[in-house]
């Protein structure tokens, strides 16, 4: 999908995190590193299922306040370490059928993050923005950070 993508129909969010490329691709890979972060501020995350290889299944469950949980799960598409992760990413019942591509990029002593979540149609994007996409994947980026910065050496 992503070669042939319309840039209408995705959010990109951009990011330097203070931290080693290599940290920050342990927090992306790693479910002790994913619940520590994954999630707007204030969830607890667990990690249901996490195979990380191509083809492989991906599943976490954040606890809501009204004790539900909110599911998010994929299928990785594409794995190039250190710098690119592709997956599928359904968030039942808000998002579904999107892609996900965490880019990584080594810069000094940081990591620029560029972030894209592809959806199928621009009027999906711009349902997805009014809903406040940037805010909730904000507020887990601002806990990566955090986490990051705090697992420094």
């Amino acid at each position: 999908m992503s070669e042939t993508t319309n840039e209408n129909c995705v959010v990109t969010i951009e990011r330097i995190f203070e931290a080693p490329i290599a940290l920050v691709w342990q927090a992306w890979t790693q479910p002790d590193h994913i619940a520590q972060w994954w999630g707007p501020k204030g969830m607890k995350t667990r990690v249901l299922a996490h195979d990380f290889k191509v083809g492989g299944q991906w599943k976490y469950a954040m606890a809501m306040q009204d004790g539900n949980d909110f599911i998010s799960e994929g299928t990785y598409l594409e794995i190039k370490e250190p710098n690119l992760i592709r997956t599928t990413a359904d968030f039942k019942p808000m998002t579904e059928g999107v892609e996900l591509e965490i880019y990584l990029e080594q810069v000094d002593n940081s990591t620029k993050f560029t972030f894209k979540v592809i959806h199928a149609t621009e009027a999906y994007k711009i349902q997805q923005e009014k809903m406040g996409i940037y805010n909730g994947w904000g507020s887990a980026f601002d806990r990566l950070q955090e986490h990051v910065g705090k697992n420094q050496g």
